[in-house]
């Protein structure tokens, strides 16, 4: 395993993070296809075996028992301060904003819930999950300030905003001498590039670590043709993400398959170590042994530039889906 600094932080992490989404009562949450507690406890028994110490979940994942199961492992498995855990919290409710509750007590009240979980005193990384348009940013950038002198969250991250976004957050925080967000967990991978666009160059500028999200988009850049998985045929939300770009997904998928025979190695690796080559450390899902350890191998596999020139050459510009895209259509809203 590798590992580097993420961002702006102190925090060393492994060139892999663990995502947990994965893990939880597959009958507490959105999801059909996650894995128990002890199928939980083995694969990040395995990951920690191979030197991942970086992982990542959030309380809506199965209701919260994604963050119990990791918790519990972590402590039988690993010293606290040999790991680092971040978690997400997703914005106020409905009935949150009906009772006046501000986006301070929000976050205070999300993240204790969440330590308790955890079974932890802190988090190394908090998460904003998604923008907050029905919250004002101040009391977002606050609140989350407040988490890291409180000591309760080390550092602060955002997932599934804009590039203008982020920097409006981080230049309020630099100006009223708040904490600033150091990684942001965007929507990338081999066959969704479009953070390429303002993304990446931002967080290149500004030394913010890029931690993304379906780094194999659902099982897809690792499976061929026919090949098929519970997740691939139970997981919503990921069909409606790719599904409507299939067929010009598939020739690149089709190219990941081809140098992955060439090299002798398998469809994960190869599509995760281009990825390596643009991010600090893809967040990759894990149900399986055989997932980790794709993953962990991946971090010593480099491409020739051919290779990746190969691997990129058939993109197409992609419209944005899941999560970016409702947020599109708020801010279009927001538009006066």
């Amino acid at each position: 395993m590798r590992y580097t600094k993420l961002g702006n932080s102190d925090l060393t992490v492994s060139r892999i993070c663990m995502g947990c989404m994965g893990f939880g009562n597959a009958a507490a949450g959105q999801h059909s296809w996650t894995v128990d507690e002890a199928q939980t406890r083995e694969i990040i028994k395995r990951g920690l075996d191979l030197g991942i110490n970086f992982f990542d979940t959030a309380i809506v994942y199965q209701n919260g028992t994604s963050e119990q199961y990791l918790g519990r492992a972590l402590r039988d498995f690993a010293k606290r301060g040999e790991v680092v855990v971040a978690t997400k919290f997703t914005p106020r409710t409905q009935d949150e904003i009906d009772a006046g509750v501000s986006g301070q007590k929000h976050i205070e009240k999300t993240l204790n819930q969440s330590l308790a979980n955890l079974g932890m005193d802190y988090v190394d990384l908090y998460i904003c999950h998604m923008w907050d348009y029905h919250t004002p940013m101040e009391e977002i950038m606050e609140g989350l300030h407040d988490a890291v002198k409180a000591g309760k969250a080390r550092y602060i991250g955002i997932s599934n905003c804009y590039a203008w976004q982020l920097a409006k957050a981080n230049f309020y925080a630099r100006e009223h001498g708040l904490t600033e967000f150091v990684s942001i967990q965007g929507h990338y991978n081999l066959i969704a590039r479009e953070e390429e666009r303002e993304m990446a160059p931002f967080c290149a500028d500004q030394n913010i670590a890029m931690t993304p999200y379906s780094a194999l988009a659902g099982g897809r850049l690792s499976k061929r043709p026919g090949e098929t998985s519970k997740r691939l045929e139970q997981d919503a939300y990921a069909k409606f993400k790719y599904d409507a770009t299939a067929e010009a997904d598939g020739r690149i998928i089709a190219r990941v398959a081809e140098l992955a025979d060439r090299r002798g190695v398998s469809m994960t690796e190869i599509s995760l170590a281009w990825l390596l080559t643009k991010v600090t450390a893809p967040v990759v899902g894990a149900t399986k042994l055989s997932h980790v350890e794709g993953a962990a191998r991946a971090v010593e596999l480099a491409l020739t530039p051919e290779e990746i020139a190969y691997l990129e050459e058939l993109y197409v510009p992609h419209a944005l889906v899941g999560v970016m895209a409702q947020n599109g259509r708020q801010q279009a809203g927001n538009v006066v």
